[in-house]
């Protein structure tokens, strides 16, 4: 089997800031082949993004600091070589970042900002004497080439008169225009491996539903490799052939789509499903709590001090290490210690998660706390 495209081991960041050190990613670990699309997906504030970040090479630094770990990009330790690192993002990567007013430049036209991208993407450095250059030698064949092919993203994605949004400024677009045109610009070099960060946050269902198609047919058709950061489920189930579940800095699961939504094992993953509204109107179990402050950081499983299945003594006592429970399936939790197979682990969860739940829930009645200090 060949190597796949991106590997992630043991992933540790942290943040410097006044209020102290935040642990924000606990030992990352994920696999993503090549032509996959894979879904990392969490509630907000879980770390997603500085994974994101992290494996693009944009982390701030400081106050981010990327304790230990390795980021393998076809083979490739990036971490060990910045250089190297640099490299593969200007000529092989691409990002969608999720805050569009961020990341388009109040100063110059949307046509100005996607030519400039198009021309000086695998540049190590660019001078004043190259734009000024660029400046005296446009509106050449090769931008009227670039023009052409900005109009037919901008329409692709749904953009009315893509021609005359070239010629404005991000101000004079709406919210889910100026996110429609972050996504043009990490598409138009054809990266080989794109990271989608909340893509589709601010967009209308309907536009939402085609830039989706317009990412499954470049993974198909362009040989994409994608990994799409969110937390809609809903999302994940549509686009992605594997789907990694975050939690406080650390994967609590991983697994094929079809297979963690037929037989969702850690108590984490349940939740978020059961969060999910329902058309039936049924009133869903949720999670209860919030997740931990990252300057001090629930010991063991981070997930235990909101678990309804935790086991006092084990799961807050060393991080479990992901167990297989079949094939490409890992679950990180204590209940599945012994590898069980998956209709076992299935009988295992709904038996354990079932029936500490109401445990817990009215113990919280009862005294406002229960057995972990709640």
């Amino acid at each position: 089997m060949a190597d796949p495209l991106l590997e992630v081991r043991d992933l540790h960041v942290n943040f410097d800031t006044y209020e102290g050190t935040h642990e924000v990613l606990d030992g990352v670990d994920m696999t993503v082949e090549k032509g996959e699309t894979v879904a990392l997906v969490g509630e907000t504030g879980c770390g997603k993004s500085v994974t994101g970040k992290t494996i693009m090479g944009t982390l701030p630094r400081p106050p981010g600091e990327i304790v230990s770990g390795e980021i393998r990009y076809d083979g490739t330790d990036v971490l060990a070589d910045q250089a190297v690192h640099d490299r593969v993002q200007r000529e092989r990567m691409s990002m969608i970042f999720q805050d569009p007013m961020t990341y388009l430049s109040p100063v110059f036209t949307i046509e100005s900002m996607m030519r400039d991208v198009v021309k000086y993407h695998d540049r190590e450095t660019v001078t004043w004497r190259d734009l000024l250059s660029e400046f005296l030698q446009r509106s050449g064949e090769e931008d009227d080439d670039i023009r052409k092919r900005s109009v037919d993203l901008l329409r692709r994605l749904q953009i009315p008169d893509p021609e005359g949004i070239l010629d404005r400024y991000p101000v004079e677009l709406s919210g889910g225009m100026r996110q429609r045109v972050l996504i043009a610009m990490a598409l138009i070099n054809q990266p080989e491996f794109l990271i989608a960060d909340e893509p589709t946050t601010a967009l209308d269902v309907t536009v939402q539903d085609q830039i989706l198609k317009l990412l499954k047919e470049r993974t198909e058709n362009d040989d994409l490799t994608m990994l799409y950061i969110t937390h809609n489920l809903g999302v994940a189930r549509k686009i992605a052939d594997k789907i990694y579940v975050m939690y406080a800095g650390s994967i609590a699961e991983s697994g094929p789509t079809e297979t963690l939504f037929d037989a969702p094992l850690h108590p984490y993953t349940r939740g978020l499903l059961d969060s999910i509204p329902k058309l039936t109107g049924f009133e869903s179990e949720g999670i209860d709590g919030s997740i931990p402050n990252y300057t001090d950081p629930p010991s063991g499983c981070r997930f235990h001090p909101r678990c309804p299945a935790y086991m006092e003594g084990t799961c807050d006592g060393v991080n479990p290490e992901p167990f297989d429970v079949d094939d490409d399936h890992e679950v990180a939790c204590y209940l599945y210690e012994d590898e069980p197979s998956t209709s076992e682990a299935m009988e295992i969860a709904d038996t354990e998660i079932q029936y500490r739940r109401p445990q817990r829930a009215k113990a919280r009645r009862d005294g406002g706390g229960d057995e972990n200090g709640d």
